[in-house]
């Protein structure tokens, strides 16, 4: 066995973690497991006290400083969950821990570190900025400086999560898959299970627009990336450790890059297994292990992935829950051009079929055309020609938008507007249940004579949708209206006075 894997086998076995960490599940993942094709595990680290791994190594590197080191407190930067971590170590052992972090750092996990103690100070867009903000605080008061990864013993007491995966599962693993971010968790994996059971793979698994680490590995050395991306807070890292960087570029077999798309689906498939949400960092070894077997069509092995942290903002959730289904190949958007003319609305409507609709926008222009936005659920992305093609062939043009950032983030939320051609425009607001049909029912039973003028449709995941139309109805008309309103059965509110009504749409 190398040197460095029996120093920090003799490491990771001697760790003290266990006066605040506790050993946590390896539980199958029932759900994934159908959906892949492998026996998926997930090392649920965020059942941890402070739902992440961090407070392991912290307390390993904490617990073997001297009384007078920890009388003089201690520093350290973070995004988050290292600062809990070294929080609650600190409280464990008496002492006092400064603690900065990012002012992007969701405020769930600056509350929690306040709340076991620690004194919070925010400064910089990253972790790369807070860390040298924490240098500079630890020469000025000669605090012992707590790194939140390139420490030998941080190192050590990540590695215990390994020493437990492969205590808990002795039958065959095949690959462990790891987030990484500044490479600590990483190191400690690979260096057990390379001195244990080498033949065992070791992916690590970073966003594609933080990808400190592959670039580094590629260079071979440790580079310093200009900028990275802030949706994986826990692995925002500009520059990665040396000690990582030395232990990674040797142990660890493949990597993989995922974006956000992808780990927002792999919330949701965390979640649809285990009824706990992870935040972003906690769901990239799933989401890294998800594009691993597509890559390589892997089948009938055993994979395990560690769900690292679950300190997530419930204000992000809206969010995830919108790109989870684009993370999924599971939704489609598209951008279709219709004929202002009659009956090219109820067109469009019989060509989208049976498909359930996710999101639908339009509002009436011009004499000519309209733009709609189409949302549809679909199988996978082999379907996106074929809709769009069942498109073309009824004369509509269409785009896919199934790649464009811009339609995804703003263009969905903002499709709509005045138009000027609204005469007897009347508005409402329907609920119905969420059922294939429930639209073409609605189409069906609508005087001819009724145009529709907006529409706008979003699936929110409940049994009933939320629909708002603009019809444009003469006076004479109204009472039938009403009368074909009752008949629907579908609860209505009419907005047609609302003031935001007349100051955005009308």
């Amino acid at each position: 066995m190398e040197k460095v894997l029996f120093d920090y086998l003799q490491k990771i076995l001697n760790a003290r973690v266990y006066d605040v960490a506790h050993e946590t599940p390896l539980e199958l993942a029932q759900k994934l497991t159908a959906r892949l094709g492998n026996q998926i595990y997930l090392k649920r680290e965020d059942t941890q006290p402070v739902h992440s791994f961090k407070l392991r190594g912290a307390y390993n590197k904490m617990s073997h400083l001297s009384p007078s080191e920890l009388a003089r407190g201690v520093v350290c930067a973070s995004a988050g969950n290292h600062a809990q971590g070294v929080a609650l170590s600190a409280r464990q052992l008496g002492c006092q821990a400064i603690v900065v972090m990012p002012v992007t750092t969701p405020r769930l996990k600056s509350e929690a570190v306040a709340s076991l103690g620690g004194k919070v100070v925010l400064h910089g867009d990253s972790y790369s900025d807070a860390y040298a903000h924490a240098v500079e605080l630890q020469e000025k008061h000669q605090y012992v400086f707590v790194h939140p990864f390139d420490d030998p013993y941080v190192i050590a007491g990540q590695g215990t999560v390994a020493m437990e995966i492969l205590r808990q599962h002795q039958h065959p693993i095949d690959a462990v898959f790891v987030a990484i971010g500044g490479g600590g968790l990483i190191s400690g994996v690979a260096a057990y299970i390379k001195a244990v059971r080498p033949e065992i793979k070791v992916i690590g698994v970073q966003m594609a627009d933080s990808d400190a680490m592959i670039q580094s590995i590629d260079q071979g050395e440790p580079v310093d990336i200009k900028d990275v991306g802030l949706f994986s807070d826990g692995t925002a890292v500009k520059k990665v450790g040396t000690e990582t960087f030395r232990l990674t570029q040797r142990l660890v077999d493949d990597f993989v890059t995922v974006d956000t798309d992808a780990v927002c689906a792999a919330i949701k498939d965390a979640f649809e297994d285990t009824r706990s949400i992870l935040e972003p960092a906690g769901a990239m070894g799933i989401a890294g292990m998800k594009h691993y077997v597509a890559e390589h069509g892997v089948q009938g092995e055993d994979l395990v992935a560690i769900t690292c942290g679950a300190n997530m903002n419930f204000d992000r959730l809206r969010f995830v829950a919108e790109r989870a289904e684009s993370g999924e190949e599971r939704e489609a958007m598209f951008a279709v051009t219709i004929p202002e003319a009659r009956g090219s609305f109820r067109k469009l409507c019989e060509s989208i079929g049976q498909r359930s609709v996710t999101e639908f926008s339009y509002r009436m222009s011009d004499e000519r055309e309209a733009h709609v936005l189409v949302g549809l659920s679909i199988g996978g992305r082999s379907d996106v020609a074929v809709i769009s093609a069942g498109f073309e062939d009824q004369g509509f043009r269409t785009l896919d938008l199934g790649d464009d950032e811009l339609s995804k983030v703003h263009l969905r939320y903002m499709v709509g507007g005045r138009t000027r051609l609204g005469e007897n425009e009347r508005l409402y607001r329907f609920e119905f249940p969420e059922r294939p049909g429930a639209l073409m029912r609605f189409l069906s039973h609508m005087h001819p004579d009724w145009n529709i003028s907006l529409f706008h449709y979003r699936n929110q995941g409940a049994d009933y949708g939320r629909i708002l139309i603009g019809i444009q109805v003469p006076d004479g008309d109204l009472t039938a209206f009403r009368e074909f309103i009752d008949t629907l059965g579908y609860r209505c509110v009419d907005e047609t006075d609302n003031p935001v009504y007349h100051l955005f749409l009308r």
